[in-house]
């Protein structure tokens, strides 16, 4: 054994001479000054910020030492210095692309190695980072400019004239209809219905209107579903599960979204779940072995902060994160309060020898107790969830509203709620607002829905600044308004599997039952059955429906090569283009005019212009027929004004 240790400290001491042979009465390393520029010059680009190519990062100590890349006191098993001085070009390090380490700069740092590895209090490779408040804040509220005293117009009045921004033109009856009606019901609105609003004279015309469609409790509800689906993982339809992938919550989502309850309840009720709503935390089961970040535990820590607090911990459920200041222990910590044994703690997916303790990840609210049993500890988890000085839920929440009526979030993405918004203000007095009335999300949206803001013309902008506005933007329709808009044209809507209510969570009969479980009808009727819940087909698939693997705060805002093709040649489009023609086709055949007329309006909420009426009458001809008509409404469902929401 002595043998080899001199023969490896020979070795050594050909590579680093200077770690062998130290200068005698050399100063102490000063870190700032020597070590700092050479690192910054040779391995922060890779390693540091953002960046953290490998899963390695030096931004802190901590970070640097993980994984035993650096090892204080011992240059001679550091394996970051040994890739230093490699001359392998496929192990050295920096890259081969790049400048090496001058033999002088990997003697400072070997030396610094040796002497411990000082490291400045404070001192971090990352860029400074925003940390957002955690207590509410009341905004005091500009003054009402240009008759608009709605309080989001107050604030972005004043935010306007500040950044120097022309304020957006207001948008026509017939294009704010349509915008609304698919926000708040997810369907457009009927020719009747659209011709008499935009008939009436009434100057409060628009602010009736909100609340007529608001009161749509039956059609909220059910357009609300695919919000919440996306968020809840709810009516799962992956692979690579066992005992049926994620329980369902349709029932129990349906009806509180029916009734309208109260957002802090809401998420109570998820937390610390009644047997109806447990799904969501339980995650998936997936089949096999799995990397020790997809546990169910680890799963509840990431899908309950990244819902409600808009906090990533998918990162920091490998190692502390890179991104933002959350660590290893939090999201572990997190992950125990659901946990019913030990939950011990890996990093990378590596035994660390330790157990994670339950903890919440705000302590300045309180804390839970640790060796109370998981019930009570989901228990206290949800009162520190809603606690009034939690101002991260309620910010959380309404800007994910703000980002679906508007376009984009004011901290954006929204699941990033470590990121400055772009108007604190803005965030702010609507997070207040929804605690002052109780929680109701309606009136959030009734909020955001009657300001000038809202009705504003959409703003066409690229890819717009973290702190640009102009409007609202144009937003992509999702799967489920596209088929129900097309279905809606001629009451197609899917026929009920009948026999299918005792089916699994994954199949249609199992959302339609639980629906029926909680309705006040005990059949479906003559009601729609909207796409929200039949099985995501194909055609769902390419509009950008997921299968709720992960948790989805936004879907695909531009359409893909694949689903132009598919949409412009696949049978999946078509086949429900035919139905609709077939029902059209049993109608009168002598009035093409009217045809195009009625189908403009109901789908783009507007009349033909004079030469889209003559294109579309020259193909349908003197007496339409199901594949004139069929080829018709192909040609308006594949404008680009139909897709997307102005």
């Amino acid at each position: 054994m002595t043998r080899w240790i001199l023969i490896f400290g020979t070795l050594f001491a050909i590579a680093f001479p200077a770690i062998a042979a130290p200068a005698s009465g050399a100063e102490p390393i000063d870190f700032v000054h020597e070590i700092v520029p050479v690192l910054k010059s040779h391995c922060v680009r890779c390693h540091g910020g953002e960046e953290s190519k490998g899963g390695f990062s030096l931004n802190t100590r901590a970070l640097f030492l993980e994984g035993e890349a650096a090892l204080p006191g011992e240059p001679q098993t550091s394996r970051f210095l040994e890739l230093i001085g490699s001359d392998d070009p496929d192990d050295q390090m920096p890259p081969k692309d790049f400048a090496r380490v001058p033999k002088k700069e990997q003697e400072l740092l070997a030396r610094w190695v040796r002497e411990g590895m000082k490291w400045d209090a404070g001192f971090s490779f990352a860029a400074d980072r925003y940390e957002p408040p955690l207590e509410p804040r009341r905004p005091e509220l500009p003054p009402a400019v240009d008759g608009r005293p709605n309080p989001i117009d107050r604030i972005l009045d004043a935010h306007l004239r500040e950044t120097a921004t022309p304020p957006p033109e207001t948008l026509g009856d017939a294009a704010f209809y349509r915008r609304l009606s698919y926000d708040l019901i997810g369907l457009p609105p009927s020719p009747e219905a659209l011709e008499a609003f935009c008939d009436d004279p009434s100057p409060r015309k628009r602010d009736a209107l909100v609340e007529r469609l608001l009161a749509r409790d039956v059609a909220y509800a059910e357009h609300w579903m695919t919000f919440w689906n996306d968020l809840l993982r709810n009516a799962y339809s992956g692979t690579g599960f066992i005992d049926g992938g994620r329980k369902q919550i349709t029932g129990w989502l349906y009806k509180a979204l029916l009734e309208n309850k109260a957002y802090d309840r809401f998420v109570r009720e998820l937390i610390s779940p009644t047997p109806a709503s447990e799904g969501f935390i339980r995650g998936i089961k997936w089949r096999g072995e799995v990397n020790a970040s997809q546990q169910r535990e680890i799963q509840f820590s990431q899908s309950i902060s990244q819902v409600f607090l808009g906090i990533n911990m998918k990162c920091a459920s490998c190692h502390d994160s890179f991104i933002d200041r959350w660590t290893l222990d939090e999201a572990y910590g997190l992950a125990a309060v659901y946990a019913q044994e030990p939950l011990q703690i890996n990093r990378c997916d590596k035994p660390t020898g330790r157990t994670a303790t339950p903890a919440w990840i705000f302590p300045e609210l309180g804390q839970l107790d640790p060796n109370a049993e998981q019930p009570q500890r989901l228990t206290q988890l949800a009162d520190l969830m809603t606690h009034p000085d939690n101002g991260r839920l309620a910010r959380t929440i309404v800007n994910r509203l703000w980002h679906r009526m508007m376009g984009r979030g004011i901290v954006h993405p929204v699941d990033a709620m470590q990121t400055q918004p772009w108007n604190a203000d803005l965030l702010d007095y609507l997070a207040v607002h929804l605690v002052d009335n109780d929680y109701d999300l309606k009136a959030t949206l009734r909020l955001i829905a009657t300001s000038a803001a809202y009705q504003s013309r959409a703003a066409v902008i690229e890819e717009p600044q973290a702190s640009e506005y102009r409007g609202p933007l144009v937003k992509r329709m999702t799967a489920e308004q596209y088929l129900d808009s097309i279905w809606s044209l001629a009451d197609t809507w899917p026929e009920p599997d009948k026999h299918a209510f005792e089916r699994d969570g994954r199949q249609q009969g199992g959302q339609l039952a639980a629906v029926l479980e909680v309705s006040e009808a005990n059949e479906w009727g003559d009601r729609p059955l909207r796409s929200v819940f039949t099985p995501p087909s194909s055609l769902q698939r390419i509009l950008g429906r997921p299968s709720r693997e992960q948790v989805v705060a936004e879907r695909p805002t531009r359409v893909t090569t694949l689903e132009a093709i598919t949409l412009a040649n696949g049978d999946a489009l078509a086949n429900h283009l035919n139905r609709v023609a077939d029902e059209i086709s049993k109608g009168p055949s002598d009035d093409p005019a009217g045809l195009v007329e009625r189908t403009y309006l109901a789908l783009l909420s507007r009349r033909p212009t004079v030469s889209e009426r003559s294109i579309a009458i020259d193909l349908l001809g003197d007496r339409p027929t199901q594949p004139s008509i069929a080829d018709f409404l192909w040609l308006v469902v594949m404008l680009p004004e139909f897709h997307y929401i102005h």
